[in-house]
C-alpha cells in the first residue's frame, strides 16, 4: 500500500502528524476490525453475530455482586452529599474495596475477583445509575490506573502491586499535562538516566484520584538533545522524594465528587524495576489502557441515561397539564421514544465492544473510540431530553436528573474530545482504504505519485506495465467506476439473522455501500486537502459511527428475539426494547442520510468566513480580560487573574501516609528502601 505521507502537496506539518500517529498506533493489524470493513463497504458478519455473551458462571457471580452493590447504593451511598461536598468519603472507598468492586478485574491470584470486561462494565453501569462521581473513581482506578500493571507488568510487579490495588490502593493515570490534553504525544514530563534510576521531572494535570492514590502510572519522555526521546511508562508512588501533590482538586461543574490532582515531579528517582513494559512504548501502553477506559466511561453514561429516562417518563405519566398527562402530548412522546431508542443502542454498542475486548479481538481501537463517542453524545442527548420533559422540577437538586445532566457533559470532552475522535475515526478507520486508493493512483494515472522528474516515456511505461497486472486492475476498475461513474458497489449483506429483521439488514447494507462511495468520492474531490477539511471528515465519521451502532443494535435485537423465541408478547420490557430498536434504525438511517447530504449542501464556506471574522474581532480585545491557557506558547501570563472567592479550594499538602501505606517488604527486587 502507498504511504500517505508521500501525497503530492502534503504539508510538512501534516507529514509530521501522520508519522507521529503511525508511531503511536504501531503496525497495522493483519485482520481489519469491523469499522474498517465498513469503510471498505463490507459487513464482517462474524464480528457482530451472534451478539457476545458472558460465560454463565461469571454472569452468575456478577449478578451476585450486582445484588450486593445495588443494596449498598440504595441504602447507604451518599450521592447527593458527594456532589454537594465535592468529595468521596474514605468510608465509601473502603466499602467499594470490601465489596470487591475496586478489584473486580484483577486476577483472583492477586486478591481480585478475576472478572471480565463485560461484567466490569455491568457494575460501572449500575454505579452510573446512582452516582457519576463514584463511577469515574472506579473507572479511573481499574480501567486506566492499574490496567497498565495488569497488561504490561512483569511477574514481580504484579505480585507486589496488584494485591494492594485490589484491596487498599487507589491508583491514578498520569498522562495529561498543562500543555498536553488530546495531544498525548506532546509529553513534556521527562526522565534522565542515572545508573539504575530514571530521574523524572515534570508536571501532571487532571490526574483523577491522584491525591488519594498509592500508585501512579506516569508517562514521561526520555530527555535527548533533539527533544525527540521516546515516551515510557513508569510507576511512581506518592511517598517518593520529590513528588509534590500541590493541588488535590479544583471545584467544577461535572463529577464534582472526583478529585483531579496536579502533581509535580521534582527530580524523582525511580528505580528501573518500576518500568512498565519496554522503554519507548509508553504511548502504546496508554492507548491500550484507554481502550478500556472508553468503555467504562460509556457504561457510566448508559447508567445515568437509564435513570434519567425512567424518571422523566414516570414524571410525564403522572404530571397533568390541560387536564391530561404530559405523556399524551406528541412532542413529549417524541422525546420518550428517542430516549428509549438511544438507550437501547448505547447498551448494544457498549456490550458489543466489551465482548470484543473479552474475546481479545486484535483491531478494535476504532471500535472503542466509537463506543466512547456514541455513548457520550447520545447519553447527553438522553439527559437533555429528560431535563426538558420534566420541566422546572428537573433542575432541582434532590431530583437527580440535573446532576446526571451535569455529569454527562464532561464525557464529551474527556478520554479524547469527540471532535478529535471524529477525525481519528475517519483517519484511522479509512487509512488502509486511502492507502489502496493512493497506490492505484500512483500506478495507473498520468499524474502518478507526482514525481516531477518522471518523463513522458517513463509515465507510459509505468501505466501500461501496471495495466497488465490483474492484482492492480481488479481494484482499479471498480474504484474508477465508483469515483468517476458514481456506480456504487454491491450492498453488503447479513445472512444469519432472524427473518423479520432481514429488511433492516438490507437497509444498513445499502447505507454502508454509500459510506464507502462517499469516502472515495470526497477523497478524490479534495485530494490532499482532505487532511485539513475536518468538517468533511466528521460527516463521514458520523455516518460510520451510526452504521456501526446500527449493526450492534441489529445484532442485539436478533439475540433478544431468539432468546424470547416468540414468547415475549406479555413482556413489557422486551416490547419496549424491540420498539426502541426499530425506532433507532429509522433515526440512524435519517441521520446518516443527512450526513451524506451535508457533504454537498452545507454552509462550510460562510462558516469559515464567519469564524475568521469572529476570531479577528476577539484578537483585537486585550488578553487581560480573559482566561488564557497557563502554558500558552504565545500568551503565557497575559490573561486576567481569576478570583477564587467563594469557590471551595483543595490545596495540596505533603503526603503523610494513608491507612494503606505500603511497607518496606513490598519493595521490588533491587529497589532500595525509600519509604
Amino acid at each position: 500500500m502507498a504511504d500517505l505521507k508521500n501525497l503530492k502537496g502534503i504539508s510538512e506539518a501534516d507529514k509530521k502528524l501522520l508519522a507521529e500517529a503511525e508511531e503511536w498506533l504501531g503496525a497495522e493489524p493483519t485482520k481489519m476490525g469491523p469499522v474498517k470493513n465498513i469503510f471498505w463497504g463490507n459487513i464482517k458478519e462474524d464480528f457482530y453475530f451472534p451478539y457476545p455473551q458472558t460465560d454463565a458462571r461469571e454472569q452468575a457471580e456478577c449478578d451476585q455482586l450486582l445484588a450486593r452493590l445495588d443494596d449498598y447504593l440504595k441504602r447507604e451511598h451518599p450521592a447527593v452529599q458527594i456532589d454537594q461536598e465535592q468529595e468521596i468519603p474514605q468510608w465509601v472507598i473502603r466499602k467499594l474495596f470490601d465489596l470487591g468492586v475496586l478489584g473486580m478485574t484483577i486476577p483472583k491470584e492477586f486478591g481480585g475477583l478475576g472478572m471480565g470486561i463485560t461484567s466490569y462494565n455491568r457494575v460501572l453501569e449500575r454505579i452510573g445509575q446512582s452516582c457519576g462521581s463514584t463511577a469515574v473513581l472506579v473507572s479511573a482506578h481499574q480501567s486506566i490506573g492499574c490496567k497498565a500493571v495488569m497488561l504490561f507488568g512483569n511477574d514481580e510487579q504484579k505480585k507486589n502491586w496488584l494485591p494492594h490495588l485490589a484491596k487498599d490502593w487507589v491508583s491514578a493515570f498520569c498522562l495529561s499535562e498543562p500543555n498536553v490534553g488530546c495531544d498525548a504525544g506532546g509529553q513534556e514530563t521527562f526522565f534522565e538516566r542515572d545508573g539504575d534510576y530514571y530521574v523524572v521531572t515534570g508536571e501532571k494535570k487532571w490526574a483523577t484520584s491522584g491525591a488519594i492514590s498509592g500508585l501512579f502510572t506516569v508517562m514521561a519522555r526520555e530527555k535527548t538533545p533533539d527533544g525527540k526521546g521516546k515516551i515510557s511508562a513508569l510507576v511512581l508512588h506518592p511517598w517518593m522524594d520529590g513528588v509534590d501533590i500541590f493541588s488535590k482538586n479544583r471545584s467544577k461543574m461535572s463529577i464534582r465528587g472526583t478529585w483531579q490532582a496536579r502533581i509535580r515531579f521534582n527530580q524523582v528517582r525511580v528505580h528501573k524495576s518500576h518500568l512498565l513494559g519496554k522503554e519507548g512504548r509508553g504511548l502504546q501502553i496508554a492507548l491500550s489502557c484507554l481502550n478500556y477506559g472508553r468503555c467504562t466511561l460509556s457504561a457510566g453514561m448508559l447508567g445515568g441515561a437509564r435513570t434519567a429516562m425512567d424518571q422523566s417518563i414516570k414524571w410525564t405519566q403522572t404530571r397533568f397539564q390541560f387536564q391530561a398527562p404530559l405523556a399524551d402530548k406528541e412532542l413529549v412522546r417524541v422525546r420518550i421514544a428517542r430516549m428509549a431508542a438511544h438507550c437501547y443502542a448505547m447498551d448494544a454498542i457498549l456490550y458489543m465492544t466489551t465482548g470484543m475486548l473479552d474475546r481479545h479481538d486484535d483491531d478494535i481501537q476504532v471500535e472503542t473510540a466509537i463506543c466512547k463517542v456514541f455513548c457520550s453524545e447520545f447519553g447527553y442527548r438522553v439527559a437533555n431530553d429528560a431535563l426538558q420533559i420534566m420541566g422546572g422540577e428537573s433542575i432541582m437538586t434532590e431530583n437527580q436528573v440535573e446532576r446526571i445532566f451535569r455529569d454527562s457533559r464532561i464525557n464529551l470532552i474527556v478520554e479524547g474530545a469527540n471532535e478529535v475522535m471524529q477525525n481519528y475515526i475517519f483517519g484511522y478507520g479509512g487509512k488502509q482504504l486511502a492507502e489502496m486508493m493512493v497506490g492505484i493512483k500512483d500506478r495507473v494515472t498520468w499524474e502518478g505519485s507526482g514525481n516531477d522528474s518522471e518523463g513522458f516515456a517513463a509515465k507510459l511505461s509505468r501505466i501500461f506495465s501496471n495495466a497488465l497486472r490483474p492484482a492492480i486492475m481488479s481494484r482499479a476498475l471498480p474504484l474508477a467506476t465508483e469515483v468517476f461513474l458514481g456506480i456504487r458497489k454491491k450492498s453488503a449483506t447479513v445472512r444469519n439473522i432472524s427473518p423479520e429483521l432481514k429488511p433492516f439488514a438490507d437497509r444498513i447494507g445499502r447505507l454502508i455501500a454509500e459510506i464507502t462511495y462517499q469516502f472515495k468520492a470526497m477523497s478524490y474531490q479534495y485530494q490532499v486537502e482532505i487532511l485539513k477539511r475536518q468538517s468533511v471528515q466528521a460527516r463521514i465519521a458520523d455516518a460510520a459511527i451510526l452504521a456501526h451502532a446500527y449493526l450492534c443494535t441489529l445484532a442485539k435485537l436478533d439475540h433478544d428475539l431468539k432468546a424470547h423465541a416468540g414468547n415475549g408478547v406479555g413482556d413489557a420490557e422486551f416490547q419496549r426494547d424491540k420498539a426502541a430498536a426499530v425506532h433507532f434504525f429509522d433515526l440512524a438511517e435519517r441521520e446518516i442520510e443527512s450526513k451524506f447530504r451535508e457533504l454537498y449542501l452545507n454552509a462550510d464556506d460562510t462558516m469559515l468566513t464567519a469564524a475568521d471574522a469572529a476570531m479577528a474581532y476577539t484578537a483585537s480585545l486585550p488578553n487581560s480580560d480573559f482566561v488564557i491557557p497557563e502554558r500558552s506558547p504565545i500568551a503565557k501570563g497575559t490573561g486576567r487573574h481569576v478570583k477564587q472567592d467563594g469557590i471551595k479550594q483543595f490545596p495540596g499538602e505533603k503526603w503523610s501516609g494513608l491507612p494503606h501505606q505500603p511497607k518496606k517488604g513490598d519493595l521490588l527486587k533491587g529497589e532500595p528502601a525509600n519509604v
